[in-house]
């Protein structure tokens, strides 16, 4: 079987991005376990390496021409013009920042939606630099599905050690929730989850089902959600013979990920599940977009202004991200 091919973009130019894949790629293992193809401005990668106190080859490269080749002393480098050096600002959202990370973006979707590539991994992004820039959605993942024709139901998944979450609902208001707790969105979100951990090698996945409100409605007493909605939901998927269960409270339902006997969560909201995964790791956190042809994998802590530059940001959840990349397009294979 032929090695994954990854592109990797920087993400934000004045976030921790060029920093974290820099200091992926200064680990001689990365290099074993996929084709790296940079995608991106050449000094964006170089204020990686100064950031992380490391150094490597780019090797230029024309993917667009043909088969890239893969360099044996340093990494295949598409390089691109969509900032001015003078012009990346550390710690800060610019219009400028926001126009070369979704430059980069548009760039990669199109090298993996012609097969150049299997799969993205890219640095944070910073939305607000992003919709400065023209994005349109509420989030990268609805501006990939749009950029790439996607009509079916997209969710960004959020994965830390082998425990997987998906969403009902994810960048709304909270008041607008329960108006997308529908039959239709959950049984969506839980195929989903279901697809793509068998797509990450599990061949039936464990599901559990979170409840919307306080101790899964009390019997109807907090809420009528779970009655009406999320178990029929359930039971109707079961029936389906899908391995799922619920509505499990929200506030113990992790407790069984934790406890090792469930393998994905399907959550009602975004907090939901995001504060839970981000307490047991948040450096190692990893967010899949899902429902995207191809895999596309980000660390899910984002941007982190607050460090950026110092050369102090943590490598953990990017290779996570590079490796669930592998891992998936290697199993898809």
């Amino acid at each position: 079987m032929s090695k994954p091919k990854i592109g990797i973009i920087p993400g934000d130019p004045g976030g921790i991005g060029p920093e974290l894949i820099a200091k992926l790629l200064a680990d001689r293992q990365t290099q074993k376990k996929a084709d790296i193809l940079l995608i991106g401005d050449g000094h964006l990668f170089a204020q990686g390496m100064d950031q992380a106190g490391v150094s490597f080859e780019l090797c230029s490269c024309k993917p667009l021409q043909g088969n890239w080749k893969v360099s044996k002393t340093g990494y295949a480098h598409f390089d691109r013009q969509t900032i001015a050096e003078e012009e990346v600002s550390i710690a800060e959202v610019t219009l400028a920042n926001g126009l070369s990370a979704l430059s980069n973006l548009n760039c990669a979707l199109e090298l993996a939606r012609d097969g150049i590539i299997d799969a993205i991994t890219f640095g944070p992004f910073n939305k607000a630099a992003l919709i400065k820039a023209g994005l349109g959605h509420e989030d990268e993942l609805h501006y990939m599905a749009e950029f790439l024709g996607v009509e079916t139901y997209i969710s960004e998944l959020n994965t830390l050690e082998g425990l997987w979450t998906s969403r009902v609902s994810s960048h709304i208001a909270l008041k607008e929730v329960p108006d997308y707790i529908t039959e239709h969105r959950i049984s969506e979100a839980v195929h989903l989850i279901d697809k793509t951990l068998r797509r990450s090698g599990m061949s039936r996945p464990r599901l559990s089902v979170a409840a919307l409100n306080p101790h899964a409605g009390d019997n109807g007493n907090f809420g009528r959600e779970e009655i009406e909605v999320i178990a029929p939901s359930v039971q109707k998927l079961q029936a389906k013979q899908v391995n799922v269960d619920g509505p499990w409270p929200s506030d113990t339902v992790f407790l069984k990920a934790k406890a090792g006997e469930v393998d994905g969560i399907i959550t009602m909201y975004h907090d939901q599940g995001q504060i839970a995964l981000k307490l047991m790791g948040f450096d190692r956190g990893v967010t899949v977009q899902g429902g995207i042809p191809f895999p596309v994998t980000t660390p899910a802590h984002g941007t982190a202004f607050d460090i950026a530059g110092t050369g102090t940001a943590d490598v953990k959840a990017m290779t996570a991200a590079f490796d669930i990349a592998c891992n998936m397009v290697s199993n898809w294979q």
